[in-house]
């Protein structure tokens, strides 16, 4: 019987490494299991965590899937020159050449929102606007981060903490020219993004983080609902109002005031999204380095590999061997910038050239270090995806 490394080693034969790779089969399950899990709301897909103009085609292509969530000005130009349309900027943008870009894509027609939180992110793109006599629709960042006996529980992004808050920008925006609102964003990143069963830390922590994140989403839910209907009842007709994230879709879809929800780690599924109680998805995109040495019986050596994640560095940050299985890092040399040693006592016989299979922690990082995601379908490479690398793209 083919095992799955025996037939991920077929496919990838012949090929240069490192590479990345894309499993059609594992993508497709993860697209319906997202469109479960979101029930019935539509869902926006972050670029962020996905890089490759191809893959998020291939998911918008889709029923129950609706707009891209960018998360540079210069990247939401890029993907309108491709003829994607309905782009919401997420994080606030400030240069005024990155709003002359998106100011100059919505001149030619897209449908671009820029993300602010405070008066003088209104007032730098008014200005750029007015220059090049267009309108740009703007969304309300609203901050639903929450704090428990002391501890901050959420990602720090946005001053609006309060209905008020939102109102006192919203009146600024609707006093302004060449500008309009157009939604609300309450992200519960403590939600979303928080892996509530991490085998890296200990039982009790992990009981924790489940209790904080009980705590935390009537907070959530009720700060969102009632900024939306205080907007609402000043005469603020908003086109949309989002939240979630792929670590939170059961929990946000219950809140009222919702109408759209967002994933992109999703539909790679890196490892940390294999730590959620509650859902799981196929690993659909991870990158192989080849064998290039072997100093030893049971250890392997292979050529590059050392993709590390963002955030605070930690064991959960570094990338995971993914196949064979059985196979594993070396606590004392990790995954490295130029070869990692892999331990491995298993069934299959590995060769030098053959391939070792590695999860990304986290799913954007991936396609900033490749150029071409290696599309596999049935088996067989099929295709060859550019990402933004090979774009020739740099955003951040």
């Amino acid at each position: 019987m083919t095992s799955t490394y025996d037939a991920y080693r077929s496919a990838l034969s012949g090929e240069s490494f490192p590479l990345a790779y894309f499993d059609r089969d594992a993508f497709e399950a993860n697209l319906r299991t997202t469109r479960r899990r979101a029930g019935g709301l539509p869902v926006r897909v972050a670029s962020k965590s996905i890089r490759c103009r191809a893959v998020l085609r291939a998911v918008l292509d889709r029923d129950g899937f609706s707009g891209v969530m960018c998360y540079t000005g210069h990247e939401a130009a890029h993907l309108a020159a491709d003829g994607f349309d309905d782009l919401l900027v997420a994080y606030p943008i400030v240069d005024t050449a990155e709003i002359a870009a998106v100011c100059s894509a919505i001149d030619d027609g897209a449908r671009i929102v820029l993300m602010v939180d405070c008066a003088a992110h209104v007032e730098r793109i008014t200005g750029v606007a007015e220059a090049h006599g267009v309108t740009v629709p703007l969304c309300l960042d609203l901050d639903v981060s929450t704090e428990h006996l002391g501890i901050h529980f959420g990602v720090r992004r946005s001053g609006i903490r309060s209905a008020s808050a939102a109102l006192e920008l919203a009146r600024t925006i609707a006093d302004a020219s060449a500008v309009s609102l157009s939604g609300v964003m309450g992200y519960e990143g403590q939600l979303a993004g928080l892996p509530d069963d991490d085998p890296s830390n200990s039982a009790p922590k992990n009981a924790v983080v489940r209790r904080l994140k009980r705590r935390s989403e009537p907070i959530v839910h009720e700060r969102r609902q009632e900024t939306v209907a205080a907007l609402d009842r000043e005469g603020f007709d908003l086109d949309f109002v989002n939240g979630g994230g792929t670590g939170c879709f059961e929990s946000t879809r219950q809140d009222s005031s919702v109408t759209e929800l967002t994933a992109g780690s999703a539909f790679f599924a890196p490892a940390l999204f294999d730590y959620y109680r509650g859902f799981s998805y196929e690993p659909a995109a991870g990158y192989a380095i080849e064998v290039v040495r072997q100093p030893d019986p049971d250890v392997y050596t292979c050529r590059g590999g050392g993709y590390v994640a963002s955030g605070p560095p930690g064991v959960d940050k570094t990338p995971t061997v993914y196949l064979p299985r059985g196979a594993s890092l070396f606590d004392a040399e990790g995954a490295g910038e130029v070869q990692t040693p892999i331990a491995y006592d298993g069934p299959h016989d590995l060769d030098l050239g053959d391939p070792v299979l590695l999860r990304h922690a986290k799913a954007g990082e991936l396609c900033t270090h490749f150029e071409y995601l290696h599309v596999i379908d049935d088996g067989e490479i099929v295709d060859r995806y550019p990402t933004y690398r090979g774009d020739g793209a740099w955003f951040v």
